[in-house]
C-alpha cells in the first residue's frame, strides 16, 4: 500500500494553511478561503495541494490527524471525551500530546501547555492551530513570497541506513560503525561466467599487516551493524547471461558465493547483478534471474546467511527484473533509483519518485531500501531522495558509496540534517 494517500495531502494541508495566512499570519483573503496558488515542496520536492485550512479569529487551523499521520504519529479520536490522542515514537522516546474540543489547555507528555485557540471540528475532521503542531512535533515550515513557494523541511528521523563498501573505501573505515549494514563488494562474476575475488574494482583485499579483510568485517559486526558480501556484475561481455543460462556454472557459482560469506565472516550476501534486460527477451532474463536467485536463497538459509538485492529501478532502461518474486527470495531489495542523467547532477525527484512507487506496487516497504549516488547529489540535494524513503515510510535507505568526497564525513553530516545515524560522528 502506498503512502500517497495519507503524506502528500497532509502535508500540503500544513503548506496551504501557511499560504491562508500569509507566511505564519492570517490575511483578508485567506480568511474568505481564496488562498492564491503557489508551489508546495516537502524536503525539496512537490506536494499537491488538495484542501484549504481555516483562519480562526487571525489563528491558522491546520487537520491534527492528517498532519500527524503524514509524520507517521498515530492519532486516536475519543468521541465520548472529545479529545484527540497523537503518540510521536523516536529514538528518544515517546512524546505523547493530548488536545481536547473546545478547551485551549492541551497536554504534552503529562504537562499542561497552553493553545493559541482551542481546537475545532468541521466535517468530522479536528483542526487545531499550526502554531502548536509545529512546536510539538518539530516540522519546520518556511514561506517565500516572492516566488510564493511554501518549504516543508521534515524533522531529522532514525532511519535503516546501509552503506556500500568497495572501491577505494579504505579511508571511510571508521565510519562503519554509523550504518546498520555494511555491503563489502568483494566479489564477482568474471568475463568467463564465474565468480572471482580478483579484478580491478571489485575484488577481494589484500591484508596490511593487522588490517585484514577478515578483521575488518569482524569490526563492523561488533559495532553492531548486519556484514553482508556483495557480489557484483555486469552483462557487458554476456558474463552475466552466460552465468544464468548454464545450470552447472549457476551452481559453482552459488556454491562460491556462500563459501566466501562463510569463510569471510559475512552474515548475509548482497548481489549487485546488472544489465540484465536492456535488448533481448526481457522476460525470459528476468525469469533466469529468478532461478539463480532461488538456488542462492535455498543455499544462503541452508549457511544461516541473508539475502539482500541491489536492483536497477523499474522506470529504467533493464527490465530484466522481476520485483514482486525478487522480493518474495530475498530480505530486501535496494532500489537503485540513480543515474537518469549523465553528468553527476543530482537525481531527478520525479524519476525517484516514479521509481518508488513502481516498487510499491510490487512489494511491501517494509522490504524496500531507496538507493542513493553520491556521485551524483550534494549536501544541499541529499534531503530529497532521504525525504522521499521517509515520506513512504520504506525500510531505509542505501548509500553508494564509502569513500572520499562520496560517503564520508562530510557528507553524513549533511545525510544527518534529515536522518539520524548510528554510532558517534567520526571526523
Amino acid at each position: 500500500m502506498i503512502l500517497t494517500s495519507i503524506r502528500r495531502p497532509a502535508l500540503a494541508v500544513l503548506a496551504a494553511a501557511i499560504l491562508a495566512s500569509g507566511g505564519m499570519q492570517a490575511g483578508t483573503a485567506a480568511a474568505a478561503g481564496s488562498a492564491p496558488s503557489a508551489t508546495i515542496l516537502l524536503d525539496g520536492y512537490p506536494l499537491a495541494f488538495p484542501a484549504q485550512p481555516i483562519i480562526q479569529n487571525g489563528t491558522t487551523m491546520v487537520p491534527f490527524r492528517a498532519i500527524a499521520e503524514a509524520l507517521q504519529i498515530p492519532v486516536e479520536w475519543n468521541a465520548a471525551g472529545k479529545t484527540v490522542t497523537a503518540v510521536k515514537t523516536t529514538d528518544k522516546g515517546q512524546r505523547k500530546v493530548v488536545l481536547r474540543q473546545g478547551s485551549k489547555q492541551a497536554t504534552v507528555d503529562g504537562a499542561a501547555a497552553q493553545l493559541g485557540a482551542a481546537p475545532v471540528q468541521k466535517n468530522g475532521t479536528v483542526l487545531v492551530p499550526l502554531s502548536f503542531f509545529s512546536s510539538a512535533f518539530g516540522a519546520q515550515v518556511s514561506w517565500n513570497g516572492a516566488t510564493r513557494t511554501v518549504s516543508i523541511v521534515s524533522p531529522p528521523e532514525k532511519l535503516y541506513t546501509k552503506a556500500y563498501y568497495a572501491i577505494k573505501s579504505y579511508s571511510q573505515v571508521k565510519q562503519l560503525g554509523r550504518f546498520d549494514a555494511v555491503a563489502f563488494g568483494w566479489g564477482r562474476i568474471g568475463e568467463d561466467g564465474r565468480l572471482t575475488l580478483k579484478g580491478k574494482d571489485f575484488y577481494w583485499p589484500q591484508a596490511d599487516g593487522d588490517v585484514t579483510p577478515e578483521s575488518i568485517v569482524a569490526g563492523a559486526g561488533a559495532a553492531g551493524g548486519l556484514t553482508e558480501f556483495m557480489v557484483f556484475s555486469g552483462d557487458a561481455k554476456g558474463e552475466l547471461t552466460k552465468m544464468l543460462g548454464d545450470s552447472s556454472l549457476r551452481a559453482e557459482t552459488v556454491k562460491g558465493i556462500v563459501d566466501a560469506a562463510s569463510q569471510g565472516g559475512f552474515k548475509s550476501i548482497d548481489l549487485d547483478f546488472e544489465g540484465l534486460g536492456m535488448t533481448g527477451d526481457k522476460a525470459a532474463a528476468a525469469q533466469s534471474f529468478n532461478v539463480f536467485v532461488k538456488e542462492l536463497r535455498a543455499a544462503s538459509k541452508a549457511a544461516g546467511l541473508g539475502l539482500s538485492l541491489s536492483l536497477h529501478p523499474l522506470n529504467g532502461s533493464y527490465k530484466g527484473y522481476d520485483y514482486k518474486t525478487l522480493a518474495q527470495l530475498s530480505d530486501e531489495i535496494a532500489i537503485m533509483a540513480y543515474d537518469y542523467e549523465q553528468g553527476g547532477k543530482p537525481e531527478p525527484l520525479a524519476k525517484v519518485d516514479e521509481a518508488i512507487r513502481l516498487a510499491l506496487k510490487e512489494t511491501d516497504r517494509s522490504k524496500l531500501l531507496l538507493g542513493i549516488n553520491f556521485n551524483s547529489e550534494t549536501a544541499l540535494s541529499l534531503s530529497g531522495p532521504a525525504g522521499l524513503a521517509k515520506r513512504y515510510g520504506l525500510k531505509g535507505i542505501a548509500l553508494w558509496r564509502l569513500g572520499p568526497g562520496l560517503v564520508d564525513a562530510d557528507s553524513l553530516t549533511a545525510l544527518e540534517r534529515t536522518v539520524k545515524l548510528r554510532g558517534p560522528a567520526e571526523g
